[in-house]
């Protein structure tokens, strides 16, 4: 959350959003150019003004009233075009400046480790990316661009206002102070407000992501009633949020009407005097002033208004720039490529926690040769999948190594490391996509044939094509339109396709129908033949022909050995696990 500090403006991110803009210099400077150019044409209509009433309509020449009228119309024609100059560039440049900050923070989370988002809410994270952006384009189009217009606007205003009657521009700037301490005033105070509306959108974005993404839960629980109330709640704090803002508004912009109007009266009531006692050229001169106070009040009062937009820009930009200073990548990152990798895994002392002082694996060694397939069981907390997540390097340790092929994870690249390894989790996340994209993540080297190929080989190609549509049916938003077990069978052939050196099932066959873990076990025969493969186990019974078998409990690996040899073991671990499981699968 961003610290409020109470400054109505941060020059530190505005210079720092503006360095954006650095890519598209001529298009900044198009936008740039048209808005002190508006500036200098706006202007032209009251001292057009002016020259016509006083000469001409006081005169009674109509030849030159014609023509200031005309000039008047060309005057407003150019308006128009340097004003859709400027609103064209404008935008042009913040939808740009946008895709460019969207790229790079979303390049970066894809960079963190799996512990930033153990820590962080998704929701969050999407307000981040979305959202708060979205508001930063606003920053530009609505924020810097206009207020420069409008400051260039006021200083050119009263300038001309003292060339024509020093005494008028005195009287029309005499409510400037009052109005410009109150727009200070209420900027400084607006700036928490904004932060507090950004902190209650990321909350209700990810209070009604989870609750969206967990609807089976809550409908299953009959949590409906409980939940809606939850919702109303932090709906109602991002209201009370909304209702702060609106209420620095309420109070500033009638106070700066009132200024304005008064402001306007003084000019009316003093400059007719001076038109009576002849210290003007006429009333085209109050009509003049008049005009221009208005150019002068106006900008000044939406100036709030469109600070308000630079302001929700800035704070959104803290947030962003926030996510893009956060330090959550790997830090040792080698230079070795991992290629072709043998497969012998070694862990020496390893030790590791996810949470400090609370040790999940407490001085782990583990060794796994080239081609086998060893399975790690154990109660659940044992410390068995944060093993995969060590391998990949998804979090890193706090003492000990691990090596691949007698090399240290730190020192492979870690793009290729993970290249080299393929994992099956329990819980498959499919994407909104076909299945042949759900398979080959739309890399470009896997062909389709490979992957029917692959398919035929694990046993699974005949069920895809039973499928509408076979391999381009869409499975919808995380594979809703598929079965546990469907899943656990694209995962598979995800795995197969990418070719890995080292395969790592992670309770492959745990949540699933007798018909599918058949099919399963047969993909799994399949792929790990050859192949060094770790399988994390829940069914005891699906892991008697791997090479070794790794009994953890409570971060110690207490037991290791092939089936037969720990069912010999009187009072083993792994015999009591057995035995407890065996005698619930003859009961049922």
């Amino acid at each position: 959350m961003a610290n409020k500090t109470g400054n109505a403006f941060d020059m530190d991110i505005f210079l720092r959003l503006m360095s954006f803009a650095k890519r598209y210099k001529l298009n900044f400077f198009i936008a740039s150019i048209s808005t002190i150019l508006l500036a200098g044409v706006a202007l032209l209509t009251p001292i057009i003004l002016k020259e016509t009433v006083d000469l001409y309509i006081t005169n009674k020449d109509i030849e030159g009233l014609v023509k200031n009228i005309l000039l008047m119309l060309s005057v407003l024609m150019l308006e128009v075009v340097l004003r859709f100059t400027f609103i064209y560039f404008a935008n042009w440049v913040g939808q740009h400046i946008i895709r460019d900050i969207r790229a790079k923070i979303f390049r970066h989370i894809l960079q963190f480790k799996m512990s930033y988002f153990d820590k962080n809410s998704v929701g969050k994270l999407v307000t981040r990316v979305v959202s708060d952006i979205e508001t930063i384009a606003a920053f530009f189009s609505s924020g810097v661009f206009t207020i420069v217009s409008d400051v260039l606007q006021m200083f050119a205003v009263i300038i001309v206002m003292f060339v024509i009657s020093w005494k008028l521009a005195f009287i029309a700037i005499a409510v400037l102070p009052i109005l410009i301490y109150a727009t200070k005033v209420f900027q400084k105070a607006i700036k928490a407000t904004f932060q507090e509306v950004r902190n209650q959108v990321a909350n209700l974005n990810g209070f009604v992501q989870e609750r969206v993404t967990g609807m089976k839960i809550v409908q299953l629980f009959n949590r409906e009633n409980i939940e809606y109330n939850n919702f109303k709640q932090i709906n109602n704090k991002h209201k009370e949020a909304h209702i702060k803002t609106i209420w620095y508004f309420s109070i500033f912009f009638p106070v700066a009407e009132i200024l304005s109007s008064i402001g306007i009266g003084l000019i009316v009531w003093f400059g007719s005097k001076q038109v009576i006692d002849a210290a003007v050229p006429g009333p085209g001169t109050v009509m003049a002033f008049v005009q221009m106070a208005q150019m002068l009040f106006r900008p000044l009062r939406q100036i709030a208004d469109k600070f308000n937009q630079l302001q929700m820009g800035i704070v959104s930009g803290e947030r962003v720039f926030k996510i893009i200073d956060t330090e959550s990548t790997i830090s040792k990152e080698g230079t070795i490529i991992a290629n072709n990798l043998k497969g012998n895994i070694n862990f020496k002392d390893v030790r590791f926690s996810y949470v400090e002082d609370e040790e999940v694996l407490k001085g782990i060694n583990l060794e796994v040769k080239s081609g086998q397939t060893i399975a790690i069981v154990g109660a659940t907390g044992a410390g068995k999948s944060t093993i995969i997540n060590l391998i990949n390097r998804f979090y890193e340790i706090d003492a000990g190594t691990i090596s691949v092929d007698n090399v240290s994870i730190d020192n492979y690249n870690l793009h290729s490391l993970r290249d080299q390894v393929a994992i099956v989790l329990q819980d498959v996340f499919l994407f909104s996509d076909s299945i042949l994209h759900n398979i080959t993540l739309k890399d470009d080297s896997i062909s389709k044939e490979e992957v029917i190929k692959a398919a035929k080989q694990i046993g699974i190609h005949d069920f895809i094509l039973t499928l509408p549509g076979g391999y381009d049916y869409n499975v919808k938003e995380r594979g809703a339109m598929l079965s546990s077990g469907q899943r656990q069978l694209i995962a598979f052939l995800r795995a197969y396709v990418s070719k890995p050196s080292i395969l790592i099932l992670d309770e492959a066959t745990s949540s699933v129908d007798a018909h599918a873990e058949q099919m399963i076990q047969y993909a799994t025969e399949t792929i790990t033949k050859d192949r060094t493969s770790i399988v994390i186990a829940h069914r005891l019974a699906t892991i008697k022909k791997a090479d070794k078998i790794i009994v953890m409990d409570k971060g110690f690996i207490v037991e290791e050995g092939t089936h037969l040899e720990l069912l010999e073991k009187v009072d083993g671990y792994y015999k009591n696990l057995y035995d407890k499981q065996f005698s619930l699968d003859v009961a049922s």
